[in-house]
């Protein structure tokens, strides 16, 4: 089953191995995409069904990192479409991550502090971060459509997909997360309202993707717990899935340590990550696992307990 083709939306994969998003920090000083990652991209595409670029930022503001690439604007469209040819001229589909780091921000990457931004001034219990500026109601917006604006690029640069990057600690899971979401109006305060950014950008998504006329790949990925406290439950993540499966998705993708974890938060419950989150989904849409697949032997039994 690993080697056979796999339908993805419109698309045909010649396998369901899929390279899973890893920063590279190897961008050019101007976050253009380096000769050397294009090498790199290209040389892992050779046999693989899928691949998903590292974390792309969507602005300015969006940069979380040194040496990360960039979609901020239109001049970067030439740079991505060197990688998206890359990967393409191998064979496999090319997906690019569309990423905030939002409150995980390297602080020394933005002169000015209020540009470290979240769901609510809440700072995050890590070593070397600061407490970030609340976004205004229409900043929010705002920053959905730097999302919308950089998938726009990425369909113009040649992408066959995008994935949104709603996973380890970054602005979608912010305002996904009770430890730091704790706004009063629509984007927080229930566990319904958390989940309004990642509906919103996903549907407004959806419409410029129908409006480009062209096949292309929509994903989700997520995290499935936070340790911080308040945070992210698998019960929290049981109604997220619920609400995902509903949109116009193409696959999800949960972001795993281990591909056949149990819960980090209760060590008392046993069941696999995989097992909650497929009594929800029930394959209605794909679902791409990772995180110690080392060998042909781990991949079929990712395969086997219930990933695609």
């Amino acid at each position: 089953m690993l080697f056979k083709p796999y339908q993805l939306g419109t698309f045909t994969l010649r396998n369901r191995l899929v390279m899973a998003p890893m920063t590279t920090y190897s961008s050019n000083p101007d976050f253009t995409v380096s000769d050397e990652e294009l090498v790199y991209f290209k040389r892992r595409a050779k046999h693989l069904g899928m691949v998903i670029t590292a974390a792309t930022a969507v602005s300015a503001q969006a940069q979380a990192f040194s040496l990360q690439v960039s979609l901020k604007d239109d001049t970067y469209i030439p740079s991505q479409r060197a990688l998206a040819q890359a990967i393409q001229s191998e064979g496999a589909l090319a997906v690019i991550q569309l990423h905030h780091g939002g409150r995980m921000n390297v602080p020394s990457l933005h002169e000015d502090p209020a540009n470290i931004v979240s769901a609510s001034a809440i700072k995050a219990e890590r070593e070397g971060v600061i407490t970030p500026r609340a976004l205004e109601t229409e900043e929010v917006e705002g920053v959905i459509e730097d999302f919308v604006a950089a998938l726009k690029r990425a369909i113009e640069a040649g992408y066959d997909g995008a994935e949104l990057h709603g996973a380890n600690t970054y602005l979608l899971q912010q305002f996904f997360s009770p430890h730091s979401n704790r706004r009063t109006d629509r984007f927080g305060g229930s566990l319904e309202k958390r989940m309004t950014f990642a509906k919103t950008l996903i549907e407004r998504c959806h419409q410029a993707i129908q409006e480009a006329g062209r096949p292309f790949l929509l994903g989700y990925r997520f995290s499935p717990e936070e340790l911080e406290n308040p945070g992210i439950t698998l019960e929290d993540t049981e109604a997220l899935v619920a609400m995902l499966k509903t949109q116009p998705l193409d696959f999800l993708h949960v972001s795993l340590g281990r591909y056949h974890q149990s819960s980090i938060r209760d060590q008392k419950d046993t069941r696999k990550i995989v097992d909650v989150i497929q009594a929800t989904l029930n394959h209605e849409i794909p679902l791409i696992g990772v995180g110690g697949i080392h060998s042909k032997e781990t991949a079929e039994e990712a395969l086997s307990l219930g990933y695609d």
